[in-house]
C-alpha cells in the first residue's frame, strides 16, 4: 500500500485555512486599532502642571506648554528635567493604551511581546 501525502486524517488543511483567515482578520483589526491610536493625543504634566507635553499616538511631540513661573534662566536644568519627565509620562500613556488595545484584540496572546506594535 502506498503512503498518502499530506496531513494525517486530511483535516489539517481546512484547519490551516481557518487559522489563516483568523490571523488575517486579527491583522486587519490590529491595523485599524493602530490607526485609531495614532490619531489620538496624549497629554501629561510635570511639576504640578508647570510643564505639559502632548504627544501623538505615533509618539511624536505635538505640543509643549510651559507655565511662566517655571521659566527661570537661573535654573534651566530643572525646566529641562520637567520637560523630559512630562514627555516620558505622555509616551508611557501611549504605550499603556496601545498595549491594552492590542491585548483586547489578541486575548492576551501578545502580552509578552512589548514594542511589537
Amino acid at each position: 500500500m502506498a503512503k498518502r501525502g499530506g496531513f494525517p486524517g486530511g483535516g489539517m488543511p481546512g484547519n490551516m485555512a481557518n487559522l489563516m483567515k483568523q490571523a488575517q482578520r486579527m491583522q486587519r483589526q490590529m491595523e485599524e486599532q493602530q490607526k485609531e491610536l495614532e490619531a489620538k493625543e496624549f497629554t501629561a504634566a510635570a511639576g504640578g502642571g508647570a510643564v505639559e507635553v502632548t504627544v501623538s499616538g505615533k509618539r511624536e511631540v505635538l505640543k509643549v506648554k510651559l507655565a511662566e513661573e517655571v521659566v527661570d534662566p537661573e535654573d534651566i536644568e530643572m525646566l529641562e528635567d520637567l520637560i523630559v519627565a512630562a514627555t516620558n509620562e505622555a509616551i508611557r500613556k501611549v504605550d499603556e493604551e496601545t498595549g491594552a488595545a492590542m491585548s483586547k484584540l489578541t486575548g492576551g496572546l501578545g502580552g509578552g511581546m512589548p514594542g511589537m506594535f
